[in-house]
């Protein structure tokens, strides 16, 4: 055997090594490097369904959550609350809520599943400012009511059913989001009942 041939199969075999090392270590970068493409926990918990226990709000009491990143109001509200919705009706811009700011199972006069819990973005549909709760005091406001939202930004009005008031800057009533109860005391914000 000549020193030609041995020189041959251990150029062979030191080519082929190299190309396997070579390989790996494009492996161990691309790796990562398509990992980092994915969106990190922080943001897949930041669009994440929120469930919220609404079993000890008490009644005409808000309770704030946060649901990608905006504030979900929820309201439980009392039986007169409840029966003084309709009271508004002339004054309102969509009372019938027609506009698309609410899930199919929130299109009714209270704009949510069960008539006692109120549940919306906590966000004026105007510029997005925060409405602020008025409960008890929001005749100040709205002649004739006693609770509602109040937008401080530019005065933007709105009923215990998130629905707006005519005669303000917001165009649209507040955005009910998807959500569906877990159970008779949890809500689940995020989801629709049939997407779970």
């Amino acid at each position: 055997m000549s020193n030609a041939s041995v020189n041959n199969g251990r150029r062979r075999f030191l080519t082929a090594a190299t190309s396997v090392v070579g390989g790996v270590g494009v492996v161990g970068v691309a790796v990562p490097f398509i990992g980092s493409w994915n969106p990190s926990a922080r943001a897949k918990a930041a669009g994440a369904p929120v469930e919220i226990n609404v079993g000890k709000i008490e009644s005409g009491q808000l309770i704030r959550a946060e649901w990608r990143g905006k504030p979900i109001y929820v309201v439980r509200r009392s039986e007169q609350m409840i029966a003084d919705l309709a009271k508004n009706d002339d004054q309102l811009k969509d009372p019938n809520s027609e506009e698309p700011q609410q899930p199919e199972y929130a299109a009714n006069a209270h704009r949510s599943i069960k008539p006692e819990f109120m549940v919306a973005l906590g966000v004026c549909t105007h510029l997005g400012c925060a409405p602020t709760y008025h409960k008890g005091d929001f005749e100040e406001k709205v002649e004739g009511t006693k609770n509602g939202f109040f937008c401080p930004c530019h005065g933007s009005k709105f009923d215990m059913a998130g629905r707006v008031f005519s005669g303000v800057p917001a165009g649209t009533n507040l955005q009910v989001p998807p959500y569906y109860y877990v159970n008779d005391n949890t809500i689940l914000i995020g989801e629709d009942e049939g997407a779970a």
